[in-house]
C-alpha cells in the first residue's frame, strides 16, 4: 500500500511505460493493451456518467498492470 502512495513509484512506473511505448521491441498489439482501455475509459464517462471510478484511477491501475507485465515480458526496466 505504501508503494502505491509513493510519488517516486509512480514516476518510475510512468517512465517505464514511456520507454515501453517507444520501444521497437514491444509489439504494436502489446502497446494497444495499454492505450485502448485507457482511451475508452477516458471517453466513456462522457456517455456513462454514473461510473463510480475516476478516470485517473483507472489509468493508474492499468498503468501499474501494463508496466509490470510488459517490463517482465520484454525484460525492460
Amino acid at each position: 500500500m505504501r508503494k502505491l502512495l509513493s510519488l517516486r513509484h509512480w514516476k518510475q512506473t510512468f517512465l517505464l511505460i514511456f520507454r515501453l511505448l517507444k520501444s521497437k521491441e514491444v509489439s504494436f498489439l502489446d502497446k494497444l493493451l495499454f492505450i485502448v482501455p485507457v482511451l475508452v475509459y477516458w471517453i466513456s464517462p462522457d456517455f456513462m456518467p454514473f461510473i463510480p471510478i475516476d478516470d485517473i484511477a483507472v489509468t493508474m491501475i492499468v498503468a501499474e498492470w501494463f508496466a509490470s507485465r510488459m517490463g517482465r515480458k520484454y525484460n525492460i526496466k
